[in-house]
């Protein structure tokens, strides 16, 4: 009867023992997905990781209040957000060169469409609207350009995102004025 209660005292002890190294070892992991930019590139998922941290610490706070503590269920759940934390990092770096990749497409296209712009400027109408249409578009191309050179800079750093939503504001004026100066042209030749 004497052990059967040393046994019972040995396994409440060890359940009550607050797992200090694990929250840290998950809190670093965390961490390490913020230093990864999963925050910046996949940020529901880094969300839901932060979030699930939380729920973790949140339930070994109420455990530490209580006479008998049980930190088993909390143990295996700092083991899965280490685990979706590493997953995480993994799936960034998958994403940063997806955008990457995007980038270099986006700014292609876009150089593409700027040298169209370039010859239609010389084909669009030249009346007394025309030219101070043509020269506000051509404000609005050097604008342009200034954005694609910020995105190679921010490309070359490793700023992927960032050059992402600027090419992609670029693009689409880019666009804009592809399509008034083939309307405008048209508008002429009819």
């Amino acid at each position: 009867m004497g052990i059967a209660a040393l046994m019972m005292v040995a396994i409440l002890v060890g359940c009550g023992k607050e797992p200090v190294a694990m929250v840290d070892a998950a809190k670093a992991a965390v961490a390490a997905a913020k230093t990864a930019q999963a925050d910046i590139y996949l940020p529901a998922e880094f969300a839901a990781l932060q979030d699930s941290l939380d729920v973790v610490l949140t339930e070994i706070e109420s455990q530490k209040s209580k006479l008998f503590k049980s930190f088993s269920a909390p143990k295996l759940k700092l083991d899965q957000v280490a685990a979706m934390a590493n997953e995480v990092v993994t799936k960034t770096g998958i994403r940063k060169e997806e955008v990457k990749n995007a980038d270099v497409g986006l700014l292609a296209e876009l150089t593409t469409v700027m040298e169209e712009n370039t010859g239609l400027i010389a084909k669009a109408p030249k009346g007394k609207e025309g030219q101070a249409v043509l020269e506000q578009i051509r404000a609005e191309m050097t604008e342009i350009q200034g954005s694609v050179t910020e995105a190679q800079t921010l490309v070359e750093q490793g700023a992927f995102m960032d050059a992402h939503n600027k090419v992609t504001v670029a693009r689409e004026k880019a666009e804009a004025i592809n399509t008034e100066l083939k309307e405008a042209i048209a508008k002429v030749k009819r």
